[in-house]
């Protein structure tokens, strides 16, 4: 689908496989923007239409395309962009669980969506922000301070949700254990893993465990080894992980990469 006064520490993200797009090109290009704890990213026109296939990662996007600005939401399966030729893209890749501050509306409102984001701001808000994008000689620039500024006027992140975070990125999490290490009832530990990041612990763990399984495939590790290493019990259960969230085979979704 990108990020620069700094708000303290963000969640880590996830690492990225090939920045979200399963088959991205060469053309896509990103930075980090620390002032959000996230990634600005860029990619130019295509001369030829396609179609895209973004895997689900944890975090949600800010865009600007065509002078309008919307936003993508998280994922729980790959969403299948598909753009005309001629369109190019810049983002503002969010960390896990900072989007909601930045944008107002609980994570899980935008689920598998993408809105424009006069549908979540003051319509002159989002005139003005757009007016600056389309007169800047770095856009990308204007887009992560305005977040910035936003970020820095909300209220302070749970702390606990970078716990969540780091304990979902790690091998054999248990839903009971992270409740309890965090003070919280399961429930309520559901209800702030569904606003902050859009679903449940166990999703979000699922999905950055196939993102770090992907990314040590693309290192040259064998699929039995990269399920063991992620905490699947065998290549078979990874690989029923994949094909659900990034809706296809392991095999299809590497013949699709560069």
């Amino acid at each position: 689908m990108s990020r620069p006064a700094s708000p303290g520490p963000s969640p880590p993200a996830p690492p990225p496989l090939r920045s979200g797009e399963a088959g991205a090109r060469s053309d896509y290009r990103e930075r980090p923007a620390p002032a959000v704890g996230g990634t600005l990213w860029v990619r130019p026109p295509r001369p030829v239409p396609g179609t895209a296939r973004i895997l689900p990662d944890g975090c949600m996007d800010l865009l600007w395309s065509e002078g309008r600005l919307s936003v993508a939401g998280p994922d729980t399966r790959a969403h299948l962009a598909h753009d005309p030729p001629g369109r190019d893209w810049l983002g503002l890749r969010f960390p896990p669980g900072t989007a909601p501050l930045v944008l107002g509306v609980p994570a899980v409102e935008l689920r598998d969506a993408r809105v424009p984001l006069t549908g979540l701001w003051p319509a002159a808000e989002v005139r003005e922000l757009e007016d600056r994008l389309s007169r800047a000689a770095a856009p990308g620039a204007v887009l992560e301070e305005h977040a910035a500024v936003r970020l820095r006027a909300a209220p302070p992140p749970d702390p606990r949700l970078r716990e969540v975070v780091r304990a979902a990125a790690r091998p054999g999490m248990r839903v009971a254990d992270l409740a309890e290490r965090l003070g919280v009832g399961e429930r309520r530990l559901h209800r702030r893993c569904l606003e902050a990041f859009g679903y449940g612990p166990r999703t979000l763990h699922r999905v950055l465990r196939m993102r770090r399984a992907l990314v040590l495939i693309d290192a040259g590790r064998a699929p039995a080894e990269a399920a063991h290493l992620v905490g699947c019990a065998d290549q078979a259960h990874l690989s029923r992980e994949i094909r659900t969230l990034a809706g296809v085979p392991l095999r299809e979704l590497r013949r699709s990469a560069p």
